[in-house]
């Protein structure tokens, strides 16, 4: 046999392995496959047992709630049908009722527009008479500052200017109302004990009515201030206190034996 014979025939030979080997991979890869196709087909059918069992659970409890709501739906349909003439009973009786409510909401709204009507009648006569009171009031209001005006300002007896001098009783009131000093009014009687107005005592001890002088003292920060041969109208003045502050009386009226007026005190100064 020739060399190119044996050549040829190696070759060949070596070809038929080369096909034999890769048969056997393709055959192991094969049983490889089929071996994990196998596992997953396993799983799956465990998986689709347990959820048929699931299904079969499901439809199970379904049919057992369906059969109990036949029987709730059953119980229903006899409780309605026993108690249909019960509610057709109430029905007419709350409608009895509402008209009976409403017969008494008229009556009272008629009631309430009657009173409404004699209170607009009240109200109406009240603004006539507030009207009639303003009125008055201004009236009032023009007699004060009428008065205000005919009143004067002194030199009193300790060389201060006094304030307004009221010489009567309505001109008191006038002060009173200006609202700047506290103004108490005081009657002394010849004789009598000293009389406490505020916080001093005031005592007479002369009235001359026919010259219209008088004199008195004064009882004061445990001293006595005399205070002699004032006149009619005249503003008297003394300072007291701890912190001394300026004190005016004036008497008004001078009588056999009496006298009476009036104690101004600042606002700020105690009274008691």
């Amino acid at each position: 046999m020739s060399d190119e014979s044996l050549e040829v025939e190696r070759s060949a030979s070596n070809a038929f392995l080369v096909l034999i080997g890769v048969a056997l991979l393709v055959s192991l890869a094969s049983l490889g496959w089929c071996f994990v196709l196998q596992s997953h087909l396993a799983t799956a059918d465990q998986k689709l047992t347990a959820a048929q069992q699931q299904a079969n659970d499901l439809q199970t409890k379904l049919d057992a709630t369906n059969a109990r709501l036949r029987a709730t739906s059953e119980t229903l349909g006899q409780s309605v049908g026993m108690t249909q003439k019960q509610l057709e009973a109430r029905a007419q009786s709350i409608l009895s009722q509402e008209k009976a409510d409403t017969a008494k909401i008229e009556q009272a709204q008629a009631a309430t527009n009657k009173q409404i009507g004699a209170v607009s009648s009240d109200v109406a006569s009240v603004k006539t008479d507030v009207g009639g009171v303003k009125t008055d009031v201004a009236s009032t209001k023009s007699d004060l500052e009428s008065a205000k005006a005919q009143m004067q300002r002194m030199m009193g007896d300790e060389g201060q200017m006094s304030g307004l001098i009221a010489k009567n009783h309505d001109e008191l009131e006038v002060l009173k109302h200006k609202g700047d000093r506290t103004y108490l009014e005081f009657s002394l009687q010849k004789g009598a004990k000293p009389t406490l107005i505020g916080t001093v005592k005031l005592q007479l001890k002369k009235a001359d009515e026919k010259h219209s002088r008088y004199t008195l003292n004064v009882s004061s920060d445990d001293r006595i201030i005399e205070k002699k041969d004032k006149g009619l109208d005249e503003p008297v003045q003394f300072f007291t206190g701890k912190d001394p502050v300026l004190y005016e009386l004036v008497v008004n009226v001078i009588e056999k034996n009496h006298v009476s007026g009036y104690l101004s005190i600042p606002k700020n100064a105690p009274q008691n």
